[in-house]
């Protein structure tokens, strides 16, 4: 399970260069393109969040960032040409996630359990998770640094996640109302999940010393009650299927109680009301599995389908699983990511409560 740069073979020819600059912000060195490209007839914006993956940095998020805006402005361009109504401009953001790149304070701290980081789950959630509330935090403060004349106002926010960033993203997409929409490339909304497979793989102690293995793993040294308690709170599966247990088994989400239906139904309508999100996964992928997601999806899937406990929430969400992809960045993953960004921004006649809503799943 080595982990390389997902993004690598992403691209066989690189996109063309749009425009970037560089901003300090909060202490973060963040990184805007396409304000160059921005038509100065457009008032409204959208930006797009990027954040790399593991032992990556910002940089690796270029090639994503200039496809996506090229993409979006040459339609902007037919539409205008063909008398469409104004769609917003697109811009879009990168900056290291936490202790990495410019903000790298201990290298071991990014590895896992096999490369000798005895910390590596509470290491790889607090980063992420902090990842999330610096996306959010710079989210706040970027239109003064980039529009300080009000030239333009940002109206909406989308977040796209590789590995890493796509765990955050899945924390973006929840726990931040501005954000209206998140793509997830290679990424896992249960860390419960993924990690007890890590676990097993890596053979760790706390996982194959009970009976049966793995029934001991979570409040063990190696997943500590302290990183359980966070788990609960900013986790998608865990804070909203609240089955917060070893999975030692092919056991699946049970149907929520009426109790856990009046629990469910607000905090569904705070977290994910009238959002879409674009869920992208390798089906050879080894590092970060589907069967992982997988439970939290299906559970999803039901609850917002027309019979479901969130059933007319407009929430849309789109399950592709790639044949044969393994933990990186497929050209068609890239297709689907362009698409999926045209589809939401391209203007409706209706408010976002009525655009498409429910599931899609699919396979290539």
């Amino acid at each position: 399970m080595a982990t390389h740069n997902p993004m690598e073979k992403t691209y066989t020819v690189p996109p063309a260069f749009v425009s970037r600059k560089t901003f300090s912000i909060a202490g973060i060195i963040t990184t805007v393109y396409g304000l160059g490209e921005l038509p100065s007839r457009i008032k409204d914006v959208t930006c797009l969040w990027l954040l790399h993956p593991r032992l990556q940095t910002q940089a690796c998020m270029e090639p994503i960032a200039a496809s996506t805006i090229i993409d979006w402005n040459r339609r902007l361009q037919e539409s205008t040409a063909g008398g469409v109504q104004a769609s917003p401009g697109l811009i879009a953001v990168s900056f290291d996630q936490r202790n990495h790149g410019s903000r790298e304070v201990d290298k071991l701290s990014n590895e896992a359990w096999r490369s000798g980081n005895a910390k590596h789950a509470q290491d790889m959630f607090s980063i992420y998770h902090g990842t999330a509330i610096d996306t959010s935090h710079l989210l706040t403060y970027l239109s003064s640094y980039t529009f300080p004349h009000a030239e333009h106002t940002i109206t909406s926010n989308i977040v796209l996640g590789i590995s890493l960033g796509g765990h955050a993203a899945w924390h973006c997409v929840l726990h931040d109302p501005r954000i209206i929409a998140a793509i997830i490339v290679i990424g896992c909304p249960d860390y419960v999940r993924l990690m007890s497979d890590r676990a097993r793989l890596s053979k760790l102690q706390t996982w194959t010393n009970s009976v049966p293995p793995g029934s001991q793993f979570l409040g063990s040294k190696d997943f500590p009650k302290g990183l359980v308690e966070a788990v609960e709170k900013w986790d998608p599966a865990a804070l909203l299927m609240r089955e917060l247990s070893s999975v030692t088994g092919n056991d699946g989400p049970h149907e929520p109680s009426e109790e856990e239906k009046r629990r469910l139904v607000p905090l569904m309508k705070c977290c994910l009301q009238g959002k879409r999100i674009l869920n992208l996964a390798g089906g050879a992928d080894k590092l970060v599995p589907y069967k992982c997601a997988e439970p939290f999806l299906t559970w999803l899937k039901r609850a917002i389908a027309e019979d479901g406990l969130f059933k007319d929430s407009g929430v849309l969400l789109e399950d592709i699983i790639f044949e044969g992809v393994g933990h990186e960045m497929s050209e068609g993953m890239v297709k689907e990511v362009l698409r999926f960004v045209q589809d939401t921004l391209a203007p409706v006649d209706v408010d976002r409560d009525g655009r498409e809503s429910g599931s899609k799943s699919s396979k290539m």
